[in-house]
């Protein structure tokens, strides 16, 4: 019953199902973050954290490192800029063009508190090492155990 009809035309049920098989390939070709689908960022970005703070790198090759902004508020990690596109000599066409261009921003929140005076940003190669110290109210305390 599925599939070809007696006149040799496509079902709708077979089509739909070809839709949503198409549908399934494209979201599976995106990243996961524990199991929600997300599309890429940019600039894609590492994040990695320890009993002291965290570390951010962000890949951002080409661009000016005086023209990025960092805020830090609470808990709350804000970076954003823009990414000029290149200018071509007159006559000059684009044979391929993949890298983008154009502002951006990215926001994360960290599961603590950061020490905001303490932020260190440091743009190397092409990317940028942001080092977010834990506030001290936030920090893992040892609590020593007395003997009765």
């Amino acid at each position: 019953m599925f599939g070809r009809s007696f006149w040799g035309l496509t079902s709708p049920w077979s089509e739909m199902e070809r839709l949503r098989r198409e549908m399934n390939r494209l979201f599976a070709s995106f990243p996961t973050i524990s199991g929600a689908r997300i599309a890429p960022g940019y600039p894609a970005m590492n994040v990695w954290m320890n009993e002291e703070g965290a570390v951010v790198t962000a890949e951002l090759p080409g661009i000016d490192p005086e023209k990025l902004d960092i805020a830090v508020v609470e808990n709350t990690l804000t970076l954003s800029g823009e990414r000029k596109p290149l200018e071509l000599a007159e006559g000059d066409v684009y044979h391929r063009r993949e890298r983008g261009y154009g502002k951006f921003t990215r926001s994360f929140q960290l599961p603590f508190n950061v020490e905001a005076n303490n932020v260190q940003a440091v743009y190397e190669k092409g990317v940028l090492r942001i080092t977010l110290p834990r506030a001290e109210a936030d920090k893992p305390r040892k609590i020593a155990v007395k003997a009765a």
